[in-house]
């Protein structure tokens, strides 16, 4: 499951997809109906009402039906069913990266690479909806990038710089530790939340060796043999064994965190922008003072952001005729502009959109503006699990125990080489 996943309520109700429903022919109107299936999270389905409301004031000659399925595994395997028997809907909001490689865009999918919107895609966004040499998606919501929240007036205060290398990231702490503050926050009460060292080091990982996805995933490189893969562990140790760390990291939560960042009792918070939306809840009127940079790693030169890309909407191959047309007038709505802007209606958003010709509010959060430097410089690499099926299930016990000093940091890389081992062996992956 992706990690945003985890910040998702638990308790959702599950909606039930009728084969009927999926299957629904034109309305009495005249109207061509197309039933659009997304996931069931609250806030997700609000996004999808004021998209789907946007999209009908402009084509008032296409009904739009909202379907939804359950989250995670359940849902995954709700997608592959009913592609697998041709009974799914006519458009879907799915994974990207490698997950949607998972069901077979080149058999299941209509492939829309010659759609003029596609030249309007961010181009990391575009090669994580593609398969082969086609393009399959639109995106769905924003990008989120994975780094460091930091406060802002505190930074200020002490005159310090945005760090560009891990040395420089180091030096701002320990003048953060003199100056009477916990330079990093940790919040191992959610263990999700420990695991950002790692994951969000990637694009170091990538600029140091550009081919250790594919390597990765075909068991030719691991993270306790492979130096800058090592380093996220290694991270995670060196803060801890500095005292960087807030008093009480073993017993914090999620929220804490964010508000420790925004109320500057933690000067820094490793996270993955998505967080944003939730920082005014933790710490009200705070959120501008939250800004963002990426993980640093070992050159400056090379310095960028990891991130985790958004969704996509496909179309599988069993949409035809007037409804094939409807969907994608609805897929390229997603990528314009004015589906941007539906998208902003109805969240705060954690990161810039996928699509070149949307602007973010002026009103979006600081830390977003940020990210948006990063994006819009190329100066960015997609996560790992966008570009390899294979992340253990066991990563966010092992980096507790790393950044809790139970474990050496080549240990806890080690064990999760054999956490990965297993899972690639279940996946079936060749080289396992």
């Amino acid at each position: 499951m992706r990690l945003g996943a985890v910040l998702l309520a638990s308790t959702l109700a599950l909606s039930a997809c009728s084969a009927g429903s999926l299957g629904s022919s034109d309305d009495a109107g005249g109207k061509t109906q197309i039933t659009f299936l997304t996931n069931n999270d609250p806030a997700n389905v609000k996004v999808a009402e004021a998209v789907i409301a946007a999209f009908e004031t402009k084509n008032s000659d296409v009904d739009v039906k909202l379907d939804t399925r359950p989250q995670g595994g359940e849902g995954d395997n709700l997608v592959k069913t009913r592609l697998s028997t041709g009974d799914m809907a006519d458009v879907f909001e799915y994974n990207s990266g490698s997950l949607l490689q998972a069901i077979a865009p080149q058999t299941n999918l209509t492939p829309v690479t010659g759609e003029s919107w596609v030249g309007d895609l961010d181009e990391t966004f575009k090669k994580v909806v593609s398969g082969g040499s086609e393009v399959y998606g639109s995106p769905w919501q924003s990008i989120s990038g994975g780094g460091i929240l930091y406060n802002k007036p505190l930074y200020a205060k002490l005159g310090l710089q945005v760090p560009k290398t891990w040395a420089e990231f180091m030096d701002n702490n320990a003048k953060i530790k003199a100056a009477g503050t916990a330079p990093v926050a940790q919040t191992y009460s959610e263990t999700w939340t420990s695991q950002i060292l790692v994951l969000a080091d990637f694009h170091n990982v990538s600029a140091a060796d550009p081919t250790f996805a594919e390597k990765y995933t075909n068991n030719q490189a691991k993270y306790a043999t492979t130096p800058a893969a090592l380093a996220g562990f290694q991270h995670l140790e060196e803060l801890k064994k500095a005292g960087y760390w807030n008093d009480d990291y073993a017993s914090a939560k999620y929220n804490e965190g964010l508000a420790a960042v925004a109320n500057g009792t933690s000067a820094h918070y490793p996270m993955i922008t998505f967080a944003v939306t939730a920082i005014e809840t933790a710490a009200p009127g705070k959120t501008n003072d939250v800004g963002f940079f990426a993980l640093p790693g070992t050159d400056a030169s090379k310095n960028g952001v990891t991130l985790w890309e958004p969704s996509g909407i496909y179309i599988p191959k069993s949409t035809e005729g007037d409804k094939l047309a409807a969907a994608k007038k609805f897929q390229a709505f997603l990528a314009s502009p004015d589906g941007c802007a539906a998208q902003a209606s109805a969240t705060q958003l954690g990161g810039p959109f996928a699509v070149k010709t949307c602007k973010l509010p002026d009103d979006v959060a600081t830390a977003v503006k940020d990210l948006s430097v990063y994006v819009d410089a190329g100066a960015a690499s997609p996560a790992l699990e966008f570009l390899s099926p294979i992340k253990g299930p066991a990563l966010e016990q092992i980096t507790v125990e790393v950044g809790s000093g139970i474990r050496p940091a080549a240990d806890g890389a080690k064990l999760y080489d054999e956490d990965v081992k297993k899972q690639a062996q279940q996946l079936g992956l060749q080289g396992w």
